[in-house]
């Protein structure tokens, strides 16, 4: 199981032993078995908002999946997927991530919003990943209009899934927003707070004003910098949701992880 360690400011924390862990599932207390900290080659889907809300946003979206790629190791793999009125593949896995940078400056922002249904085909895309690691990035507002999946049931896949979501949420303004408009896009930046807590990954916000780098920069470390737990699971008949929950004895640090799974 990977584990991440962040400081209050969202960086990783390395240089943790196993005695510093300790894994719970259902709320009791489980011996690790095996513990480590291997860089190893990750497969990465990325998906990028290029939907009618996020026009005044593609810039910065563009920028934060640069920043993440210049952190990407030789043998990492990625796919890019857009979001609009439906999801679009512009390209399948490839280590030509300069590429994917031109292929996504010559796509054309608008249309509805169609987030659920790219994330749900992202998931199922990292099924065909050549590396053991796979992680999920998703660069947006959180909002949608257009999707035939619910976001009851991407959260149920992105528990099952075993891939690690990581999120940007860019902010919207707050310049001339009637209440109702405020509410939606707050709930859409919930809904990314969700989808990566649910998955053991990590969630930001950036507002329009911000660097994208910083953040991008901590999710690629955060993904070269995790801890693998392996732990005795108790014993259960199939088909039972079993809840993990992973705590380090550090003050001021937050543990990101899956918090739980079906039995098979």
């Amino acid at each position: 199981m990977p584990v991440i360690v962040t400081n209050r400011s969202g960086t990783a924390v390395d240089g943790l032993t196993a005695s510093s862990f300790t894994v719970f599932e259902d709320k009791d207390p489980r011996p690790i078995l095996s513990f480590g900290t291997e860089d190893v080659p990750c497969s990465v889907g990325v998906v990028v908002d290029l939907s009618g809300s996020m026009q005044s946003k593609a810039g910065i979206a563009a920028g934060a999946m640069r920043a993440f790629f210049d952190t990407a190791n030789p043998q990492d793999e990625a796919f890019l997927l857009t979001v609009s009125t439906r999801p679009d593949t512009i390209s399948g896995f490839t280590r030509d991530f300069g590429n994917l940078e031109y292929q996504l400056s010559m796509s054309r922002s608008g249309g509805a919003t169609a987030l659920v249904d790219t994330v749900h085909l992202a998931l199922s895309g990292l099924k065909e990943a050549h590396n053991s690691r796979r992680a999920l990035l998703v660069i947006s507002d959180g909002m949608d209009n257009h999707s035939r999946y619910s976001e009851a049931e991407l959260l149920r896949l992105a528990e099952e899934a075993d891939v690690q979501i990581y999120t940007i949420g860019m902010a919207p303004s707050l310049a001339n927003k009637k209440a109702i408009e405020l509410t939606e896009e707050r709930n859409g930046l919930a809904f990314l707070d969700h989808l990566a807590e649910r998955s053991g990954g990590l969630s930001f916000t950036l507002a329009s004003y911000e660097d994208p780098v910083p953040t991008a920069s901590k999710i690629g470390r955060a993904i070269r910098d995790q801890y693998l737990i392996g732990y005795r699971p108790s014993v259960s008949e199939p088909g039972k949701w079993r809840t993990v929950h992973v705590k380090v004895d550090l003050p001021q640090v937050h543990v990101s992880s899956r918090n739980g799974y079906f039995t098979r």
